[in-house]
């Protein structure tokens, strides 16, 4: 006879019944409990050096009661201000809360579960892995060049009549390799008809030269390609969960039917409206970031480390000694960075985002004492 307690789970699907929970690092506040320390440098996240616009704090504010009111549905305004931003037309722009959601509307949309497949690379942003699961969707992968380049023909040989998209990431995460557009233009020409590439450039602003590596102004031309975006990151809204994808209007007409109406929250949409207006702290963010990139760099060779070259708000480097050893003494420091072990076996490869430099500082001269001490 079933328990009362287990029938509420019969008939549980599969996936979810499988699915391990998302991993998250512990928090500035875990790692100050668990040491006894008063500061925290916390450089694993990706997260904009500066933290968050003085004019998106203020709208913020002017917005924080009406809170009590649902945005808008659609988000109409804030889909005109980002069309208009990043030169695209309103009818091509699907908001979402965070670009996670529009992942999710894209495979819910165009694979159908248990018949088409889902192409990446390996390893992967583990939302792709995520969702294309739960949707009950196969994801194929092949593994990155030994360099973290793109094999562009092992990618496209995994493809067949069933292939509903294909995720590429540029600049990439972890390594922030970042391929010249070209390619990705040449890729989007092999794909079979009905597949579609969905180009990920949560990182593109870092590039110093989007025109040369982004498909954004290229759209037009590329039927069968939708770019994400997020402003997570140069726009410093990661807590408020922001994203968008620019697609072919009838494509994102399709997202627009099943996207639940109000997923974008209406402080969500006042800040990335913000956000746009203060272009001085946007230029500052992006400069802050390409002077500390270039300063970790430099210190992280000169340290022994294999450093690998990024266009993206962090980078990827093997240390020279064992990423556990590292990861714990940088922890005991109250510094906390990205370890590749687990999830992409590479146990003596650490991910670090560029701080400000102060914190770019602090996290060098602790990689020096642990050096030192052994």
């Amino acid at each position: 006879m079933t328990s009362p307690r287990s029938r509420a789970t019969l008939q549980v699907r599969p996936e979810v019944m499988d699915f391990s929970p998302y991993s998250a690092g512990l928090s500035i506040q875990e790692i100050k409990e668990r040491y006894g320390l008063d500061t925290v440098v916390k450089l694993a996240s990706n997260e904009n050096p500066l933290g968050t616009s003085p004019l998106v704090q203020q709208v913020i504010r002017s917005h924080a009661d009406h809170v009590f009111r649902y945005a808008q549905s659609g988000n109409p305004r804030l889909a005109q201000k980002i069309a208009a931003f990043f030169g695209l037309q309103t009818e091509c722009v699907v908001t979402g809360n965070g670009s996670d959601e529009v992942i999710d509307l894209l495979i819910r949309a165009k694979a159908r579960p248990g018949i088409d497949n889902i192409v990446a690379f390996n390893p992967c942003f583990s939302m792709y892995t995520v969702l294309a699961r739960l949707c009950g969707v196969e994801l194929r992968q092949t593994p990155l060049n030994d360099d973290f380049s793109f094999n562009w023909d092992a990618l496209v040989s995994l493809t067949d009549d069933n292939t509903a998209i294909v995720f590429v990431t540029t600049p990439d995460n972890p390594s922030g390799y970042t391929p010249p557009v070209e390619e990705i233009m040449a890729l989007a020409k092999r794909l079979p008809e009905q597949c579609l590439l969905v180009v990920d450039e949560a990182y593109m602003d870092f590039t110093g030269n989007r025109d040369a590596h982004s498909m954004m102004p290229r759209l037009a031309d590329f039927p069968n390609v939708c770019v994400l975006r997020t402003f997570s990151k140069s726009f410093g809204l990661a807590g408020l969960r922001l994203g968008f994808g620019a697609m072919q209007p009838e494509l994102a007409g399709y997202l627009k039917r099943i996207r639940p109406p109000f997923s974008v929250n209406i402080l969500a949409e006042h800040a990335g409206m913000a956000a746009m207006d203060d272009t001085v702290f946007f230029n500052e963010t992006l400069r802050v970031t390409a002077e500390g990139r270039d300063y970790l760099n430099r210190e992280l060779a000169a340290l022994g480390c294999t450093v690998y070259p990024s266009k993206a708000n962090f980078i990827m480097f093997e240390a020279p000694i064992d990423g556990a050893e590292l990861h714990e003494q940088l922890l005991r420091r109250g510094i906390i960075l990205r370890p590749l072990n687990k999830g992409y076996g590479l146990p003596r490869h650490m991910r670090v985002t560029v701080g400000n430099a102060h914190e770019n500082k602090v996290f060098i001269n602790a990689f020096k004492e642990i050096l030192n001490v052994r």
